[in-house]
């Protein structure tokens, strides 16, 4: 788990980015990444202008949630094979494969249905919810399994690259798609835009992975075995490599995203409040946004490749917290277009770093024979204590200002700062197979 520098060039370092796998996660990322914002923002643009009331608007909220429990059906997808495709495509593909048709189902069903049907509209988007999150579940346990630790910033980084170019086609793509042609041709389209994932599974290697059970068939005992093994022993089994360690390490994975989690969702209310325009906010925010998170992720990976992975959490958690303060100083500031470019991109500079380091450091936690499940629970921990926490942003900002509450959140990052050092002195075991 310490940092291990590796006795390479730069050009070398960066040469990772040529190999077939990390290529691969680039379309697995832009597959993750294109569900998300049609069952979300992209999905509440239509319904308003399908004249649908913010109470109901609102309610679609709840179909994110899919995204933060799928370490419910993790060991599923750990285990148990897909019918009809497991045994051509392997664990992980066929999982990935199910997911992908799940998604394109679902999105064209939105298409049929529209908002003039919100009941089944709302079972269409859950459809697309869940196979999204299965997929997700799918994709990490084969990036996980497809590459040695020492990889895994690399692999990060091209998945999140692939995962911002997605979300820039389902935001703004789909807007223009449904101003020109309409609502349900840019949702059939973004359905035939999932062909890019399907492909790109057809193409790669499955991943070699341990054995985790045989299938339990139809006995009670074989059930009680499957539910043991796949159900109860990821979490058995990380908490007894990793002993009096184990909740030290889930505490620093609930504190690492405090900061950026509990800033993101007060940011667009702020430039708003500060004057900044709509449009001056999109322009700075998808020009500047995009490169600089790309720029910080790609960079991640390749440090990670030459330092470890210790380092670069470090300098990500640093960085997150210092950004903050850079928008408690814009708080202060008359609207400058210049200094929200240079916060905007710093913000999305060390958020792209941090977070591929962060997943990173929580691949190399993994044991291989339970990649899905511990990951699920891993990615889980890491975003829902922050959410929590963004849910009181707004009455810190009503009581006290923004100032303050930039103050606050970089204060937030402090833990994390402090856990990185402590974590990197404990005696960690890695999971097994992941170097």
């Amino acid at each position: 788990m310490h940092d291990a520098p590796v006795g390479r060039s730069w050009a070398e370092t960066f040469l990772v980015y040529r190999q077939p796998e990390v290529i691969a996660l680039a379309f697995l990322g832009f597959s993750g990444g294109l569900p998300f914002l049609l069952v979300f923002s992209t999905l509440t643009a239509w319904l308003t202008e399908g004249d649908v009331s913010r109470s109901a608007i609102g309610f679609f909220a709840w179909i994110g949630i899919t995204y933060s429990i799928k370490v419910l059906w993790a060991p599923v997808v750990d285990s148990l094979p897909v019918p009809w495709f497991t045994k051509s495509f392997g664990q992980r593909r066929s999982w990935m494969i199910a997911g992908q048709l799940g998604i394109a189902i679902g999105l064209i069903l939105m298409a049929l249905v529209g908002p003039e049907n919100l009941f089944y509209l709302s079972l269409a988007a859950f459809l697309v919810a869940f196979s999204s999150a299965t997929q997700d579940v799918s994709i990490d346990a084969y990036r996980i399994e497809a590459a040695d630790a020492e990889y895994q910033g690399a692999m990060s980084a091209a998945y999140v690259f692939g995962y911002r170019v997605a979300l820039l086609v389902a935001g703004a793509g789909a807007l223009y798609l449904a101003d020109s042609l309409s609502w349900p041709h840019a949702y059939l389209i973004m359905a035939g835009l999932m062909a890019v994932g399907v492909i790109t599974v057809l193409l790669i290697v499955e991943p070699k992975r341990e054995r985790l059970s045989e299938p339990f068939g139809c006995s009670f005992q074989g059930l009680n075995q499957w539910i043991r093994s796949a159900i109860f022993g990821p979490f058995l089994e990380f908490f007894q490599r990793n002993k009096k360690n184990a909740l030290i390490i889930l505490c620093f994975i609930a504190v690492f995203r405090l900061s950026d989690i509990a800033m993101g969702i007060m940011a667009n209310p702020f430039y708003l409040d500060m004057g900044y325009t709509k449009t001056e906010i999109a322009n700075i925010a998808k020009i500047f946004g995009f490169f600089m998170s790309i720029t910080g992720s790609f960079v991640c990976g390749a440090l990670v490749i030459r330092w470890g992975m210790m380092r670069p959490l470090l300098i990500g958690a640093v960085f997150v917290a210092l950004t903050n303060l850079l928008f408690a100083g814009l708080s202060l500031m008359q609207p400058d277009l210049v200094y929200l470019a240079i916060v905007i991109s710093a913000d999305n500079l060390s958020g792209g770093f941090a977070a591929t380091a962060f997943i990173a450091y929580l691949s190399s936690l993994t044991n291989r024979a339970y990649t899905a499940t511990q990951y699920a629970l891993f990615s889980s921990l890491m975003t829902l204590p922050g959410k929590f926490v963004s849910g009181f942003s707004g009455m810190v900002v009503d009581n006290f200002g923004y100032f303050e509450f930039f103050i606050i959140s970089a204060l937030l990052g402090v833990p994390a700062i402090v856990l990185v050092f402590y974590v990197n002195s404990l005696k960690v075991s890695s999971g097994s197979g992941a170097n």
